[in-house]
């Protein structure tokens, strides 16, 4: 998303940086992303922190279609096509605004997601997502996907446990069952291994300053490499 160097003397505006945590429900990306974005508002970086589907107020109502428990019989193509509108939106009202204006976007899912559940998930495969994608999303990718990885068995508990606490009739991917959150997991981990200097992989069956610490350690790498920054401590 950064551009080169100009070839004349006319300053050339900086443009953002997509950085985007992905990982099944249950992975802990909410809180991972709200402290990352606390600790580069303390570096000075001007943050604009999102979240997938939603972000915009359509997206927003695309989001509660999309979880909401009662909607099993919602087909896998109409959920595809769903995200993406949710995707659209979001991307005209938020993602593309804010890194024209050189901020470091950070987006609780983006379109690995949809790669992962719905062309993994829902076994719809990567060429169904890929064409939307490049309608939709184009030439806007992450710059750097952190994707929090755990065990689904794991994970699927701790998402559960966190519905059933706030009591949340959006539970409809968890519903989906352990079958399907393994094969989420493997699309992710595949993405990865066909992406690793993007997409680097987090365990995160770990202590929350644990993660935090690799995710920072991570991202300071990136933006320094990015950047051309001198090396600075968190």
């Amino acid at each position: 998303m950064i551009p080169g160097g100009a070839t004349d003397n006319r300053r050339v505006k900086p443009q953002g940086l997509l950085i985007t945590l992905e990982g099944i429900d249950g992975a802990g990306k909410s809180t991972q992303l709200r402290l990352l974005a606390s600790a580069l508002r303390e570096r000075g970086c001007r943050v604009c922190v999102t979240r997938e589907p939603g972000g915009t107020h359509i997206g927003e109502q695309i989001r509660k279609v999309l979880l909401a428990s009662r909607n099993t019989q919602l087909a896998a193509l109409s959920e595809l096509a769903l995200m993406y509108a949710a995707r659209a939106q979001h991307l005209r009202e938020v993602i593309r605004p804010a890194l024209a204006q050189g901020d470091v976007v950070l987006s609780d899912r983006f379109n690995d997601a949809s790669f992962a559940y719905q062309g993994y998930g829902r076994r719809l495969g990567a060429a169904a997502v890929r064409g939307l994608d490049r309608i939709i999303c184009g030439a806007t990718q992450p710059n750097l996907t952190l994707l929090l990885d755990m065990a689904p068995r794991v994970a699927l508990q701790r998402a559960t446990t966190r519905e059933n606490r706030i009591k949340s009739k959006q539970r409809r991917f968890e519903m989906a069952g352990l079958e399907f959150q393994e094969r989420v997991r493997n699309g992710y981990l595949a993405i990865a291994r066909r992406n690793p200097k993007r997409v680097k992989v987090v365990n995160a069956d770990r202590s929350i300053e644990e993660v935090q610490d690799e995710i920072r350690s991570i991202v300071d790498r990136f933006l320094r490499r990015r950047r051309g920054a001198r090396k600075r401590k968190w």
